[in-house]
């Protein structure tokens, strides 16, 4: 007893400085004392018993066991080879479930402790730091260099659309194709009302057109068709992942779930696909 007798050091609330043990907290110690000196007395009786539980004892030479010693140490090497299996398993499919590494995601002070590794040698050889690493560019790389840094950037946001980018996309589609001014002046002077308003009476009358530009327009047409699709933005399909849709509208619902609640049904998942999974 402490504090003046009014707590037991064995009582279950002895760090709290305000109780004080009744009767009940010595009946509860007395149990647990009961129990504790059973459990002790039952341990010595099956540490004595080794041919009631043989699989206490099968430290040794293992090749000396016969009947059931031998039939439990073959269960228990199965029962360990097994969890070593499922824990291998259990690692390759994090690892295959990992998305790739981006290099967009690396830091600038780790893409330069990467580069400085890359060309240190040559730095050191030609008694350079990495301010001067660009010495050691060729011409060509130079140049690419050049050309990528006084590339206009993309428009991004409400820029795609204002009068501008629109301005420019029609001339890049434009700036191939070939104009005769000879026949544009004829035209004109065999047309009075070339250029019409609103308020013709020609309006909405769609002039002669040959066929040689009508090819050409199908033409263009083609080819920017073309080069639309090598610019595509589909992802790479990765052959080890696993299939779990029926085509593309279905695979784009199955992210957006997976995203939502793969996390709650992650484990769930995984006994299912390893056939680990419990009745309730």
């Amino acid at each position: 007893m402490s504090d003046e007798g009014r707590v037991h050091p064995d009582c279950r609330n002895a760090s709290n400085p305000y109780h004080e043990c009744s009767e009940y907290c010595f009946t509860v110690i007395a149990e647990a004392k009961s129990r504790m000196d059973q459990n002790q007395s039952d341990s010595e009786e099956h540490a004595d018993d080794g041919d009631d539980h043989p699989e206490e004892n099968m430290e040794g030479d293992f090749t000396k066991f016969t009947g059931r010693k031998k039939k439990l140490w073959e269960l228990r090497m199965k029962m360990n080879k097994a969890r070593k299996d499922n824990q291998m398993d259990i690692a390759a499919e994090k690892k295959r479930l990992e998305p790739p590494q981006e290099s967009r995601g690396i830091s600038k002070q780790k893409w330069l402790e990467e580069r400085k590794k890359r060309i240190g040698k040559l730095l050191d050889a030609n008694n350079l730091d990495m301010k001067s690493a660009y010495m050691l560019d060729t011409q060509e790389m130079a140049e690419a260099k050049y050309k990528k840094w006084e590339k206009d950037p993309a428009p991004a946001g409400w820029d795609v659309f204002n009068q501008k980018t629109l301005y420019d996309a029609y001339k890049k589609r434009t700036k191939n194709i070939e104009i005769d001014l000879e026949e544009y002046n004829r035209m004109k002077e065999a047309d009075p009302e070339f250029y019409r308003e609103a308020s013709s009476l020609q309006y909405g009358k769609a002039p002669k057109i040959s066929e040689d530009k009508i090819d050409k327009m199908v033409k263009e047409l083609k080819d920017r068709e073309e080069k639309k699709k090598s610019f595509s933005r589909r992802r790479r399909f990765h052959d080890e992942k696993d299939i779990d849709s029926i085509n593309d509208r279905n695979e784009h619902f199955n992210k957006k779930i997976e995203r939502a609640f793969g996390r709650y049904t992650l484990e769930i998942k995984n006994n299912l696909e390893r056939g680990t999974a419990l009745p309730d």
